[in-house]
């Protein structure tokens, strides 16, 4: 019953009774029911209540890297609004080729995962508790049903979904100036940043950003099994080679603006304005150029073979930024 209130010169004013939690939201359609923000929470649990129970493969953005109070390292995502952690152990991170072989596993997989913040990852749901909603997935488990589903055939004498000479869709989950790491249908794989464009490039960051999808040729597939298996890709081969036609646009004696991708041994490697990778043996400078330069170069020699503009550096145009 409503209750009332009195005001000034004896008039009254009815308040609106509020409604008992349990009666839910009063609509303005009576048929009607709009969900509380606890039958919300509520429905959204039971989603990933389902999702363990059939083994669904998850996606989430990778937000965070944590050392709990037992110790644990884990990787740190949410779905649906639920916190879900996974083990460090769990991440199944490619620590061939890092160059650290003798350091600390964990300290390897870590240092990886820290640079792959950002990224899409999958992962299958191993545990979860009611009462705190709390999450333990795996991303390894993910990873390799995945490698079951792409890239082992169902029946002998098919060809698996993926297999070498197909162009597929590649996650970008970490980028460095040389390197560019990627996940292919459960496999990650590094590719050194000259094979995932035709340009010359300062540094990869440039073209390819962690949470990206590139467009890759598999070159290679070597399975033994879900766990064993190994992969090579190129994003080169995935488009088109504008190289050759871009050196038709140089002419011998030419005088052309670059920027220095590169310096090794004393040759420098650059990328002219003109859509054309370029490399200089000789620099007619006093004070020598570093990556990033601008600078002035004419052509020598036109390398039809390596698609290149050989010639000389003549002289310094604006100094580079990191």
């Amino acid at each position: 019953m409503a209750e009332t209130k009195r005001t000034g010169k004896g008039e009254k004013e009815q308040n609106i009774p509020r409604a008992a939690l349990s009666e839910g939201i009063l609509t303005i359609e009576v048929d009607s029911h709009v969900e509380t923000p606890e039958e919300q929470e509520d429905a959204r649990w039971h989603q990933l209540l389902n999702a363990h129970r059939t083994r669904k493969i998850l996606t989430g953005q990778l937000g965070g890297i944590e050392k709990l109070e037992s110790g644990w390292v884990v990787a740190v995502t949410y779905y649906n609004g639920f916190r879900i952690v996974i083990p460090m152990d769990e991440m199944m991170i490619n620590l061939s080729g890092d160059g650290r072989e003798h350091a600390d596993t964990l300290n390897r997989q870590t240092r990886i995962a820290n640079n792959m913040l950002g990224s899409d990852i999958d992962f299958i749901i191993r545990d979860l508790d009611e009462q705190s909603r709390s999450v333990v997935a795996s991303r390894k488990d993910a990873m390799l049903k995945k490698r079951q589903t792409f890239y082992m055939a169902d029946n002998e004498g098919e060809n698996p979904l993926l297999y070498p000479g197909r162009i597929v869709e590649a996650r970008v989950i970490a980028v460095a100036p040389k390197v560019v790491r990627l996940e292919v249908f459960g496999v990650e794989v590094s590719v050194r940043a000259r094979d995932m464009a035709w340009e010359w490039m300062v540094d990869a960051s440039e073209r390819f950003q962690v949470g990206e999808l590139a467009l890759v040729t598999v070159n290679k597939v070597q399975v033994k099994s879900a766990e064993e298996l190994e992969i090579s890709v190129d994003a080169k081969s995935a488009t088109a080679n504008i190289n050759k036609d871009n050196l038709k646009r140089c002419v011998r004696q030419g005088k052309y603006v670059g920027t220095v991708t590169d310096v090794y041994k004393g040759t420098y490697f650059l990328r002219l304005n003109i859509g054309v990778n370029a490399v200089a043996h000789s620099c007619n400078m006093a004070s020598l150029p570093s990556k990033r330069d601008e600078v002035g170069f004419v052509v020598t020699r036109i390398n039809e073979k390596y698609e290149v503009a050989e010639g000389i550096i003549t002289r310094l145009i604006k100094r580079g930024t990191v």
